[in-house]
């Protein structure tokens, strides 16, 4: 007696990966997902492993599990696959309290994203 198994909320030829509690602010992490935005997923990868942001390793690693979802789960052909969407989304803020001169405190406040990947294979017509 288990609960029915839930309905698959992708399409079938699609695969996702997520990654949460990312440190850093979702606003910097966005530049690098509208980067990989609808590229195909070996051009993303090259893209992501020549960037100079020092994110961008955390973005490819959760792209390469995207890309391992579709693979082994999923039976897709990894030389097919587009990243259909990259969305970044809002996690936990630390606030933190620096002091200041005359007994004054500044606040700082350190964020946290996280990121999900959708793949999407697409077939070329040729």
């Amino acid at each position: 007696m288990s609960k029915p198994a839930r309905k698959r909320s992708l399409a079938d030829n699609e695969a996702k990966a997520v990654t949460r509690s990312i440190r850093i602010s979702p606003r910097k992490l966005n530049e690098l997902a509208t980067i990989i935005r609808g590229m195909k997923a070996s051009k993303a990868l090259a893209e992501l492993t020549f960037s100079r942001r020092r994110i961008a390793k955390d973005v490819k690693k959760t792209l390469e599990s995207a890309i391992a979802n579709a693979e082994n789960n999923h039976d897709l052909d990894i030389n097919d696959l587009v990243v259909a969407e990259a969305w970044v989304g809002k996690n936990l803020v630390m606030k933190r309290f620096m002091p200041g001169a005359r007994g004054r405190v500044g606040r700082i406040e350190k964020f946290f994203s996280e990121l999900t990947i959708i793949v999407r294979e697409v077939k070329e017509a040729a």
